[in-house]
C-alpha cells in the first residue's frame, strides 16, 4: 500500500504554480482552458503520486485517513487547476454509494478499478429534470435498462458506472441502483457522448449515457430494490465536502494573485494595498476566505464525529463556502479592475478569468443553490428547537484541531437530522466562555458575539413565521439561508474557543482579530447587507492573510508550507 501523500509533499512534487516553465502550473492550466482540454498530464502526475487514493478507505487499498486531511490535500492540487478534482475524484460518489450498500464483490471490483487510477462513474441526473430527482425517467424493467442520464462525470472514460434507475411507481423508494461494466455492454445498447460544454472547468469529462434495451444481470443490483436514491442522497453529503475543497483552491489562487498585484501596484506614491478602497475590498475578500476555510474545516471534521447531522451540516457548509467564494472573486475583480478581464499579460495571463468561470461551476456542480437550501429547509423547526442535549466532548473533538478524530463511518449518515443542530445548540456555552476570554479592549468582537447570540435566538421565531398560512412562499428558503450564515458564524466561535492555544491563521494564540473579522462578514451576509458596512472589523482578516502569503503558507487554519514562489511584478 502506498504511504499517504502529504500536502507538503504534493507541493514539492508539483512546484510553484506561478512558474510558467513548469508543466503543472497556472500557465499550463490556462492553456488547457483555452483548448477545452482534459488535464491528462496533471492527472497522471497526481495518480503517480498516489493522490487518487486519498479518498479510498484503507480496506479498499486507499490511504484515506480523515476528511480534514483530504480536504487540505485536494486544496493544494485544486489551487493549480480545479479540474484535477473531476479528473481524479469524480468516482467518490459511486465509491461512497458502494460503501453504503454494495456487496463485497461489487466493492472489490470498484476498488480494483479505482486503485489503478480508473473511474467508476455515477449516473443520477437527467437533462429534463435536473435537481428534481423524483421525476427521473430512466427505467429498469424486467432486467432491461432504458433512458438517458446527463452530466455523468468521467462518463466517456469510465470502466464501470453506478446507475440510479426507476424500478417502481412514485416516491424515493421507486428507484434502485445497479453497477454496470461498460465494456461488456452489447453494441448499440450503451451510447456515450460528451454532454454540453461548460463555461468554467472547461475540458472536464461530462457525458450523456444512453441506455437502449440494455440487459442488466441480476448480480448488478446494488443493495435492495428501492434503496438506490436514498444511498445516492446520503453519498452526496460526502461529495459536498470535497467540492468545498475546489472552492477553497480557487479562492486561494484568486486572493494570492490579487495580493501579488496589489502589493506591487502603486497609485501615486501609495501601494494599492494601502489605498482605502482597495484595502476594504481586500479585507472583505480575506474575511470571506477565512470564514470559508473555518466552515469547511469544521464540516470535514464534524462528519467523523456527528455524521447523523450531515443532512443539514453538509449543504449548509456547501452554501457558505460556495457563496463566499463567489463574493471573494467579485472583490478581487474590483481590485484588479481592467486586469480582471484581460486574457493576456500580467497578472496571471488569463488566470483570473479562469478562476471566476471555474468558481461558478463548482458552485452548482453537485446541486443548484436553491436545491441545496431546500434540501434542509423543511428541517428548520427541528433544528431550531429548544431543550437539545449537547455532548460537549463531541463538539470539542470536532473543533479542537489537536484532537484525534474517530474513524469515518458512512453507514451513520442519515437523510434527516434527528434533533437540534449541535453547532448551534452548543453555541450558548461557547459564547459564555468567549465572554470570559475576549480581551476587554476588543469591544468590536465582543459586540459581534452579542449580536450573534441575538440572531441565533431569533431563528425559531423566524422559522415559525415562514410556515404560517399566507407567508411569503420564499420565506422558508430565506430562513434556511440565514440559518446557514449563522451556523457558519457559530462554527467560527467554536473553532476559536477550542484552539486558543494555537496560532490560527498565523496570528498569536488567542488572537480575536480574525474572529471579529469573520463574524462581521458572516453576520452581514445573514442580514443580507453589504459586508463593507463592517469594513474596519474586517481589516484583521487582511492582515492575517497577508502574513500567511508572506510566509508562504496555505490560507488555512491548518499550517501548510507551499512550494516556494517566484513572484512576477505587474
Amino acid at each position: 500500500m502506498s504511504a499517504a501523500l502529504t500536502p507538503e509533499r504534493l507541493e514539492e512534487l508539483l512546484g510553484d504554480p506561478g512558474d510558467d516553465t513548469l508543466p503543472h502550473g497556472f500557465a499550463a492550466a490556462v492553456a488547457r482552458d483555452e483548448r477545452d482540454e482534459f488535464p491528462t498530464a496533471l492527472c497522471e502526475a497526481l495518480v503517480g503520486a498516489g493522490f487518487h487514493l486519498n479518498y479510498l478507505p484503507r480496506e479498499w487499498g486507499g490511504t484515506f485517513e480523515s476528511f480534514d486531511r483530504s480536504l487540505t490535500l485536494v486544496r493544494c492540487a485544486a489551487r493549480r487547476d480545479v479540474n484535477v478534482m473531476p479528473g481524479t475524484m469524480f468516482s467518490i460518489i459511486a465509491a461512497t454509494c458502494l460503501q453504503l450498500h454494495g456487496s463485497p464483490a461489487q466493492r472489490e471490483r470498484a476498488a480494483r478499478i479505482l486503485r489503478g487510477g480508473g473511474a467508476v462513474a455515477f449516473a443520477l441526473t437527467e437533462a429534463a429534470h435536473g435537481s428534481d430527482l423524483l421525476s427521473g425517467e430512466v427505467r429498469l424493467t424486467d432486467g432491461v435498462l432504458d433512458g438517458e442520464k446527463w452530466m455523468v462525470g468521467l462518463g466517456t472514460r469510465c470502466e464501470a458506472v453506478y446507475v440510479v434507475a426507476r424500478t417502481g411507481g412514485r416516491g424515493p423508494a421507486a428507484f434502485s441502483a445497479v453497477l454496470l461494466d461498460v465494456a461488456s455492454a452489447e453494441p448499440g445498447r450503451l451510447e456515450r457522448a460528451p454532454a454540453a460544454r461548460t463555461g468554467g472547468m472547461r475540458g472536464i469529462d461530462l457525458a450523456r449515457m444512453r441506455f437502449t434495451g440494455l440487459p442488466v444481470p441480476d448480480d448488478a443490483l446494488v443493495g435492495r430494490v428501492g434503496e438506490g436514491l436514498e444511498a445516492a442522497v446520503k453519498a452526496q453529503q460526502a461529495v459536498r465536502l470535497m467540492s468545498m475543497a475546489g472552492s477553497l483552491g480557487i479562492a486561494d489562487s484568486a486572493v494570492r494573485l490579487t495580493l501579488d498585484f496589489a502589493s506591487a501596484r502603486t497609485v501615486g506614491r501609495t501601494a494599492l494595498t494601502a489605498s482605502p478602497h482597495a484595502r476594504r475590498e481586500l479585507a472583505v475578500a480575506s474575511a470571506a476566505l477565512l470564514a470559508a476555510d473555518a466552515v469547511a474545516l469544521g464540516a470535514a471534521r464534524g462528519v467523523h464525529v456527528l455524521p447523523e447531522a450531515f443532512s443539514v451540516w453538509a449543504p449548509v457548509a456547501k452554501h457558505v463556502v460556495a457563496e463566499s467564494g463567489e463574493e471573494l472573486i467579485r472583490r478581487c475583480g474590483t481590485v484588479l479592475a481592467t486586469r480582471s478581464v484581460l486574457r493576456e499579460g500580467a497578472p496571471g495571463a488569463g488566470l483570473f478569468q479562469k478562476l471566476a468561470r471555474d468558481s461558478g461551476v463548482v458552485r452548482v456542480i453537485d446541486s443548484s443553490t436553491l436545491a441545496n437550501l431546500r434540501s434542509y429547509a423543511g428541517q428548520l423547526p427541528t433544528l431550531t428547537g429548544s431543550g437539545a442535549l449537547v455532548d460537549p466532548a463531541a463538539l470539542a473533538t470536532v473543533f479542537d484541531l489537536d484532537a484525534e478524530l474517530p474513524p469515518y463511518q458512512p453507514d451513520r449518515l442519515d437523510l434527516f437530522a434527528r434533533g437540534a443542530d449541535p453547532v448551534l445548540a452548543g453555541l450558548p456555552g461557547a459564547l459564555a466562555a468567549a465572554a470570559e476570554d475576549v480581551p476587554e479592549e476588543d469591544g468590536v468582537t465582543a459586540g459581534l458575539l452579542r449580536r450573534l447570540a441575538e440572531a441565533t435566538g431569533g431563528l425559531g421565531e423566524l422559522t415559525g413565521a415562514a410556515q404560517r398560512p399566507g407567508a411569503d412562499p420564499n420565506a422558508l428558503v430565506d430562513a434556511a439561508e440565514r440559518y446557514a450564515w449563522l451556523h457558519a458564524a457559530a462554527t467560527c466561535v467554536h473553532l476559536w474557543q477550542a484552539n486558543r492555544h494555537r496560532p490560527l491563521y498565523g496570528t498569536k494564540p488567542g488572537s480575536t482579530g480574525w474572529l471579529g473579522a469573520v463574524l462581521g462578514y458572516l453576520l452581514a451576509r445573514a442580514d443580507g447587507v453589504d459586508p463593507r458596512r463592517h469594513g474596519a472589523a474586517l481589516l484583521p482578516a487582511l492582515d492575517a492573510v497577508s502574513a500567511l502569503r508572506e510566509s508562504g503558507q496555505l490560507f488555512s487554519a491548518l499550517p501548510v508550507a507551499l512550494a516556494p514562489t517566484t513572484r512576477q511584478e505587474s
